[in-house]
């Protein structure tokens, strides 16, 4: 059997080594969670931040890790996701569904994410991200954000692939929900 052996501990990663298999471990154990987020007039939220990682600009759905706010340590994606869309978009969600949770990328990181879909949505707070964000909020018509994203896309912009799975479910919503 092959010994696990840790590289380097961070806050919220962990790098470990298994064999030559390399991978990172989410220090939280609550994973992450990817809202969905459609308003009653039928537009979709989406976030725009940089991330330092790639080093720039990407358009994503708004999203956050569960439990990392020592407050909220024992919560589940479904209240992550209330927390975190009021923080980063502004609206408040009045019904969340959890649709599904998957590895966000299994041969790497041991990252679980769900995927929750935020409806009856109410504007409460400007969103924008916590202290160490700035975060831009972009409300797209359902119907316009293929087009947005294959615009986006051209310009050479940054654009999260999850998205495009968050759309899928959104319009199959009914085979994902449990």
């Amino acid at each position: 059997m092959t010994q696990t052996q840790t590289l380097c501990n961070g806050i919220w990663l962990r790098l470990m080594k298994s064999g030559r298999w390399e991978y990172a471990e989410r220090t939280n154990p609550g994973g992450g969670v990817m809202i969905i987020a459609l308003t009653d007039e039928d537009k979709l939220l989406f976030v725009e931040q940089f991330r330092p990682a790639i080093q720039c600009m990407t358009i994503e759905m708004p999203a956050g890790l569960v439990g990392d706010v020592a407050h909220h340590a024992d919560e589940d994606a479904i209240e992550a996701a209330r927390r975190e869309l009021v923080e980063e978009t502004g609206y408040h969600a009045e019904r969340i569904e959890f649709l599904m949770a998957g590895p966000t990328s299994a041969g790497m990181s041991n990252e679980i994410l769900a995927f929750v879909l935020a409806r009856d949505l109410h504007r409460i707070d400007s969103g924008g991200g916590d202290d160490t964000e700035q975060i831009i909020v972009h409300e797209v018509p359902r119907r316009e954000v293929m087009a947005w994203l294959q615009q986006l896309l051209r310009e050479g912009r940054s654009v999260d692939p999850k998205i495009f799975a968050g759309l899928y479910m959104l319009d199959h919503a009914a085979g994902f929900a449990r």
